[in-house]
């Protein structure tokens, strides 16, 4: 499971012209399921965002989680995270799990999420959408729970 995660001042998630997603300061989560993922790796993953230190503390240093800055999250599905470039020049997107996989994934992350105490806004599953965000300092993050076991240093 791949995440893209920014933390923004504001975000939401339009779909058609209705907004179906809406957060002011706190996490937008690019959620990639690929076809080898788990609910375990969807938990995973959900407990990792909620404990990222990346919000600002009264000293201006990054020591606040999401709780503690009184933050929230905005998750959108995003297959192509998982897109595979090193041949050629059209991505292929064998690697990302379909839909009726995908989905349910999805949704065990947002509710990990939720279950956490955090309001976990979400965009809309498999649907074309119009993303708008503000992101904050810029910080950035990519999050693959394959490279978690991953010693830091080799």
């Amino acid at each position: 499971m791949r995440a893209v995660v920014q933390r923004v001042s504001r975000a939401q998630v339009i779909a058609g012209t209705e907004v179906v997603g809406k957060i002011g300061p706190g996490l937008l989560v690019f959620l990639g399921v690929g076809t080898d993922d788990t609910p375990a790796d969807a938990l995973r993953l959900a407990r990792k965002v909620c404990g990222l230190r990346i919000f600002e503390d009264g000293d201006g240093k990054m020591n606040l989680d999401l709780a503690s800055a009184g933050c929230e999250v905005l998750c959108v599905s995003q297959f192509t995270l998982h897109a595979d470039v090193r041949r050629g020049n059209r991505p292929s997107f064998d690697r990302a799990a379909p839909g009726p996989v995908a989905e349910p994934l999805y949704s065990a992350f947002c509710a990990a999420i939720e279950s956490s105490g955090l309001a976990c806004k979400r965009g809309r599953f498999g649907a074309e959408m119009a993303v708008e965000l503000v992101n904050d300092g810029p910080v950035t993050l990519v999050i693959d729970t394959a490279d978690l076991d991953q010693p830091r240093r080799a």
